[in-house]
């Protein structure tokens, strides 16, 4: 009995000494780690799926909330050679006639001239109002003969274009429906660099495609605008986007209009990484205009200005690279009415900073005439505030109107100004109107028109300023005849035809 008492307590002991020796052991381990490893005041374990502790972006609401309010949009537009009964092909000069005669079928017959061709494009839109107006891009409905819109449901619509802006590449729409699904805006401005977006379009004219990314970058200029003075500070997201997704929604999480899919960059014309899209809030302020005008209201700052880099900020000695650096101001200008100096860096417009020239456009191109901004600014090195009336193109601050040349010009996709008194007799034409510039339009899409023809006459009539083009062409429904010359060859005539409708 003594002998097993004995043992117990030896037993006892030894756990005693083996417990202490561990814990010893384990402090002295621990003072030697505690400065190699951080410690975590939260519990170590694994995640398993499905956990709540996993970030879960759930993309079926945007999706659901936002495929009814994006639409199919088909066009087509005639394009070649357009006969048509109400012009008398019998007026085209014996010269250009040949160009229409068919030598198997002999002397000129207008009943076998060329038919016209049928072109096809496909785009997306998106519902802005429950009454019909739908938003798109320009590119989609220019020069359209016919549009047709196709809603979630499968319906189809006839559309007619309320208005375009070239300079945004936004373009308003109209079907005859009411109790449509509207999707809401969201204020792009406060959009963030890595926000979840979905892309919902029609690419490849496959219907209610969802795509998702991130937005990668904002205030992108992408230089793709052919208009003289174009807009160009694009929402940057590497989304999917191909062709056929113009036109189309990039919402964010909650399903809200964040912008207009417009452009993708691609060496080989389909997605390639990034694409980019009008941010909302220059669509909407575009719309609003379309609806109330019919034409674009655009405030217009008057300053030729360049973004800053070291190279600019050594040059000049400015001692910063933020902010855009105003480079010269235009005759007549909102800026030099208000005293904004060559030299002047613009840091912010209303309070809001500004790092490169797209931005400026954008928060400049959503004011109208008349519209008072409040321009932060840096002259020798010291800033200040100035306010600044902003005037129209013509230097103003009156509502621009909607007029016949505006539509015109539009239609044509070309800039005019007539030659002057010393060019005509240079050339010996009684007067004329040079093509200074060519964009999308008819000129360029039926025509092999060059800038920098002068054109002397219109279907026979001649034509010496602007407003006589558009009375000659104002009532006619059907082929147009443009007679003139080139400068560097001005004893030969060339003649141009194409379709008005």
């Amino acid at each position: 009995m003594k002998k097993l008492l004995i043992y117990l307590l030896v037993a006892f002991g030894g756990g005693i000494i083996a417990l202490g020796t561990y814990k010893f052991l384990e402090n002295e381990a621990s003072s030697k780690t505690s400065d190699l490893l951080p410690v975590s005041s939260r519990p170590v374990r694994f995640i398993a799926a499905g956990d709540a502790e996993i970030p879960y972006f759930d993309f079926t609401q945007a999706a659901e909330q936002t495929l009814p309010s994006v639409v199919h949009i088909r066009s087509s537009q005639s394009v070649g050679s357009r006969a048509s009964n109400d012009f008398d092909w019998e007026q085209i000069p014996e010269p250009f006639r040949d160009l229409f005669r068919n030598p198997d079928f002999g002397p000129f017959d207008r009943q076998r001239l060329p038919e016209q061709q049928l072109r096809m494009g496909s785009g997306s839109g998106v519902i802005i109002s429950s009454d019909g107006y739908v938003v798109t891009n320009n590119h989609v409905v220019a020069n359209t003969d016919e549009l047709t819109v196709t809603l979630e449901d499968h319906r189809t619509f006839p559309a007619k274009v309320i208005g375009t802006d070239p300079s945004t590449e936004v373009a308003l729409i109209k079907i005859e429906a009411t109790d449509l699904p509207a999707i809401p805006f969201f204020d792009s401005d406060e959009i963030k660099v890595g926000a979840w977006v979905l892309a919902v379009g029609n690419p490849f004219n496959l219907e209610s495609t969802v795509t998702a990314g991130i937005i990668s970058a904002k205030s992108r200029n992408i230089n793709i605008m052919q208009d003289q003075t174009p807009i160009e500070s694009f929402i940057q997201t590497d989304a999917a986007i191909n062709p056929g997704n113009s036109g189309g929604a990039l919402v964010n999480l909650a399903g809200e209009l964040v912008g207009i899919n417009t452009a993708i960059s691609s060496p080989t014309g389909t997605y390639a990484g990034y694409g980019f899209a009008i941010p909302s809030n220059i669509v909407r302020k575009v719309v609003a205009d379309l609806r109330e005008f019919g034409v674009v209201q655009r405030g217009f700052l008057g300053a030729v200005i360049r973004g800053i880099d070291g190279d600019l900020a050594q040059e000049k000695g400015l001692g910063t690279t933020r902010g855009v650096y105003v480079d010269s101001l235009t005759a007549n200008s909102a800026a030099a009415a208000a005293g904004i100096l060559k030299g002047d860096i613009i840091t912010a417009v209303d309070d809001r900073p500004t790092d490169n020239v797209a931005n400026v456009l954008e928060m400049i191109g959503r004011r109208r005439p008349g519209d008072r901004v409040k321009l932060a600014i840096i002259r020798k090195g010291k800033p200040q505030e100035i306010s600044v009336t902003l005037r129209n193109s013509a230097g103003n601050t009156s509502v621009v109107k909607k007029d016949d040349t505006t539509t015109l010009l539009q239609k044509l996709g070309a800039d005019l100004e007539p030659i002057g008194s010393a060019a005509a007799k240079k050339w010996s034409i009684p007067g004329g109107l040079k093509v200074k510039s060519l964009r999308n339009g008819k000129l360029r899409n039926e025509t092999d028109i060059q800038e920098g023809f002068i054109i002397t006459q219109v279907n026979g009539q001649p034509v010496r300023v602007v407003e006589d083009l558009v009375k000659i062409m104002s009532n006619l429904k059907g082929g147009v005849l443009l007679e003139g010359i080139y400068p560097d060859n001005p004893q030969q005539v060339f003649y141009y035809a194409f379709g008005l409708e």
